[in-house]
């Protein structure tokens, strides 16, 4: 069965392992993730449930959205994803309701997850760095450092060519990534190595599907 939740990156620390390795982690605070809705094939024509996160003020929601959250006897939500809980094929039935809470304790010690976040936006790149092209001659007469590579016949021929450009902010999921530590009072998430993203960036722990357990 798919699970997933939403959370918000809180940076990196270390812990140690039951073997004494140093083990770099990332930190995610997964609390206040509540049900608003299941779609069901009947009625949407597929199968997935709507999960929203980190309350709002209500003036910041218009009256849709707060229609929306009432049915759900909850709060608005300043995010709000669909997260397929149950197989669209076997249709596998998940004891979440709409209004209850998406707890932590749906993942354990040593779970394999990705992770899918926006990357940290570098803003206006060069070739170089964003595309790691080479430089050419660095000496005097050269006149040709860091500019990109001949265009060829560029006419009608630039789309998809590695250019200058906006560089980062950008959907990115990492894969296998695994969940070493589950605080369940704090409704924290340890997940090992760097997860996208910067500080307070929103971020979405699904199970692995490349995982192969």
């Amino acid at each position: 069965m798919a699970k997933g939740i939403l959370g918000r990156k809180l940076g990196m620390t270390q812990i140690f392992g039951e073997n004494g390795v140093l083990i770099p982690v990332s930190v995610i605070d997964v609390a206040d993730n509540v049900v608003l809705q299941q779609k069901t094939i009947e009625t949407d024509g597929y199968v997935a449930t709507q999960v929203g996160f980190e309350t709002k003020r209500e003036k910041l929601s218009n009256k849709p959205e707060q229609g929306h959250v009432k049915k759900a006897n909850t709060a608005p939500k300043r995010f709000v994803k669909e997260i397929r809980f149950k197989e669209e094929l076997k249709n596998e039935m998940v004891d979440i309701a709409v209004g209850d809470p998406v707890n932590l304790d749906l993942f354990v010690v040593g779970e394999a997850v990705d992770v899918t976040g926006t990357s940290k936006g570098k803003g206006f790149a060069g070739s170089i760095k964003r595309h790691n092209q080479s430089r050419g001659p660095m000496a005097h007469g050269s006149r040709y450092h860091r500019r990109p590579g001949s265009m060829g016949a560029v006419k009608g021929n630039i789309k998809g060519k590695n250019l200058p450009g906006h560089m980062g902010h950008e959907r990115v999921t990492i894969q296998n990534l695994e969940v070493v530590g589950v605080d369940l009072e704090n409704q924290l998430l340890l997940i090992s190595g760097s997860v996208p993203g910067p500080k307070k960036g929103l971020v979405l722990v699904r199970s692995a599907v490349k995982s192969g357990k």
